[in-house]
C-alpha cells in the first residue's frame, strides 16, 4: 500500500512531526529524501465498501462508499478533477479492476473548507454494504487500527508502476488524535506509527477503521514510520449535511 504523490509530480510536502510527509496518492516518482517502506500487511478477502479512484482512467487513490450515491476520499485526490470530469470509481470488490463502475457527477465534488477530505456524488446508486462512520471518542491514542488501500508495493521503481492489484490492509498504532496532529491541509487528524505496514502512494483517501467504524481518511505518510489520517469523526456534521449519514 502507498499514499500517493500527485501523478503529475510531487503534489506538495508538509512537515509532520519533524518528518517529511507527502499526500498519500499514487506517485510517479519516489523522493530521494524519504526511504519508503512497503505496507506489508495482508490482502483483503472482502471489502464491499471499498472504492478505487481513477482520474482519466488512471488509478490514483483509494476511497470508501458511505451511502448509495456518495463516496468519501481525500481532497488532494480530486484536486485534478475538482469539476468531476474524468473522475470515476470501481466499487465493492477487492480487485481494483472489478466492482461496480460509477462516474462522478460533474459539479458534485464537494471539498471541505479546511480539511483534506472530499465527498463525491456518483451518477447512480450503488447497492452494497456502506462504510459505517465513527463518532467522537471512537478512536484514541494507544489504539491499534486498520488502514486499507491499493497503493504501491515497491521501493525500486516509480510507485505508479507497482500499485497493488488486490486491496491490502495493515495495522498501525495511534499516537495522537487532533491537537498537534493535522492533515495535509491543517485539519484535525489521527496520527499513527507503523505497525505491520505503513501507507504510501495510492493509499490516499483510503479508510482507517477502528473496530467496525471508519474514523479516518488517508492524508499523508512519510512512507517509513508515521502517517496522518483526516479525523472524520470531527467532520460528521459536514458529511451528514451532504450524504445524510
Amino acid at each position: 500500500m502507498s499514499l500517493v504523490r500527485n501523478l503529475a509530480g510531487l503534489a506538495g510536502a508538509v512537515i509532520a512531526g519533524g518528518l517529511l510527509a507527502v499526500p498519500a496518492q499514487a506517485a510517479d516518482t519516489t523522493p530521494q529524501d524519504v526511504q519508503p517502506y512497503i505496507i506489508d500487511g495482508r490482502e483483503v478477502d472482502s471489502a464491499p465498501w471499498a472504492a478505487r479512484l481513477f482520474v482519466n482512467d488512471q488509478e490514483t487513490c483509494t476511497a470508501s462508499i458511505i451511502a448509495p450515491e456518495w463516496v468519501l476520499t481525500a481532497q488532494h485526490c480530486v484536486a485534478d478533477a475538482a469539476d468531476g470530469n474524468g473522475l470515476s470509481f470501481n466499487i465493492g470488490d477487492v480487485d481494483q479492476t472489478k466492482g461496480e463502475h460509477a462516474n462522478a457527477i460533474p459539479g458534485e465534488v464537494h471539498i471541505h473548507d479546511t480539511a483534506d477530505v472530499a465527498l463525491v456524488k456518483i451518477d447512480h446508486a450503488v447497492q452494497t454494504e456502506y462504510a459505517p462512520l465513527g463518532d467522537a471518542g471512537t478512536v484514541n491514542p494507544g489504539d491499534t487500527v486498520q488502514t486499507y488501500g491499493w497503493g504501491a508495493t515497491c521501493t525500486d521503481k516509480p510507485e505508479i508502476e507497482c500499485q497493488a492489484p488486490i486491496l491490502k490492509v495493515a495495522d498501525v498504532n495511534v499516537t495522537g488524535v487532533n491537537g498537534d496532529c493535522t492533515d495535509y491541509r491543517g485539519g484535525q487528524a489521527i496520527c499513527a506509527s507503523r505497525g505491520d505496514g505503513i501507507p504510501a502512494g495510492g493509499d490516499s483517501g483510503g479508510p482507517m477503521f477502528a473496530g467496525d467504524k471508519q474514523v479516518g481518511v488517508a492524508s499523508t505518510s512519510d512512507r517509513a514510520t508515521s502517517t496522518a489520517y483526516v479525523n472524520i469523526t470531527e467532520y460528521r456534521d459536514w458529511i451528514s449535511s451532504l450524504a445524510g449519514v
